[in-house]
């Protein structure tokens, strides 16, 4: 059941995340600035008012939030289900020019976006996977999302892009200070290392579509 808290709640988080208060939102939605304030969400008869759907609708043409995402913010867990667009392109275009920078993270403005729970990493992308070379673990069409400031383990699954362009999808084995030593995820006893010298950026795949 829908309870008045949970919209006032969402109302609030979605000004939070543009860095606004409720006042300030109602002001960029071109409606009083009072309309959401706190005073204003019981009536003095102590019955609850409710936002009306105008103001809801105004409130997300201003932001650019979709339906879908302002229903996330609405969830009970403080703090959860805050979905943010975050850039994705297929894992086939990750080892072209412009698409990163230097430090790993996107770069550019040739990606696409999708909208994904916050995943507590301002850097994280998509890649979205093309053909079927590593079958059976991923699939044509499998969306990866990637964490690049998310901390690395041993038996992690790894996006690594070397010095030359190329990039691969693999687990992490070992790491030394001179290499990296790598599992193949599509043939169980197939492992190999790279130096890393030759490692230009690693991230973690913190989720998949699978």
């Amino acid at each position: 059941m829908l309870r008045h808290s949970d919209i006032w709640r969402g109302i609030d988080r979605l000004a939070r995340e543009h860095g606004l208060s409720a006042s300030g939102l109602a002001r960029r939605s071109g409606l009083d600035p009072t309309t959401f304030n706190k005073s204003k969400r019981v009536t003095r008869e102590g019955k609850l008012r409710w936002p009306s759907t105008e103001s809801v609708a105004k409130i997300l043409q201003a932001t650019g939030a979709t339906l879908g995402e302002f229903a996330s913010y609405v969830t009970d867990d403080e703090g959860g289900g805050v979905y943010r667009n975050i850039p994705l392109i297929g894992l086939a275009q990750a080892g072209s020019e412009g698409f990163f920078d230097d430090s790993g993270y996107p770069a550019g403005d040739r990606w696409d976006a999708i909208p994904f729970p916050d995943v507590g990493d301002t850097h994280a992308y998509a890649l979205e996977v093309n053909g079927n070379s590593l079958v059976p673990v991923f699939r044509d069409g499998d969306i990866l999302i990637v964490a690049p400031q998310a901390n690395i383990r041993c038996g992690d699954r790894v996006v690594l892009r070397t010095r030359d362009g190329g990039v691969m999808v693999t687990s992490l084995r070992r790491r030394t200070a001179r290499k990296l030593e790598l599992q193949s995820l599509v043939h169980a006893r197939e492992e190999h290392a790279v130096s890393t010298d030759d490692v230009e950026w690693m991230a973690r795949i913190v989720w998949a579509s699978q």
